[in-house]
C-alpha cells in the first residue's frame, strides 16, 4: 500500500522514475560518450571492452579507447569510440 501511494504521489509531481528507484538510466551522446546513472559495480574493463552491473542487469559496451571519465556513487560517464551496446537483464 505504501508503495502504491508513493507511486502516486511521485507521478503527480513528476518525478522521473530513475530518480527515485533503482532502475538504471543510459543516455547516449553520439558514439564517444555514455552515461549509466543507478550503477552498481563495474565487472570488467578494458581499453576495447566494459561491463558494467546495475540492479536490473549487466551493460557491455564494445568499442576502441574506451575510458571510464567520471564515477559517483550514482552515475559512471564511459567515453571513446562506442562500437555496441548489450544489455542483459537480470529476473529473479
Amino acid at each position: 500500500m505504501k508503495k502504491n501511494r508513493m507511486s502516486k504521489l511521485n507521478k503527480i509531481l513528476e518525478i522521473p522514475e530513475e530518480v527515485y528507484s533503482d532502475v538504471p538510466k543510459i543516455s547516449l551522446v553520439g558514439f564517444d560518450e555514455m552515461i549509466i546513472e543507478n550503477y552498481k559495480g563495474i565487472l570488467e574493463y578494458e581499453e576495447f571492452f566494459v561491463r558494467i552491473s546495475t540492479y536490473h542487469g549487466i551493460i557491455s559496451i564494445n568499442g576502441y579507447n574506451l575510458n571510464l571519465e567520471t564515477m559517483t556513487n550514482d552515475d559512471i560517464r564511459v567515453t571513446g569510440k562506442i562500437e555496441s551496446l548489450d544489455i542483459e537483464r537480470v529476473t529473479d
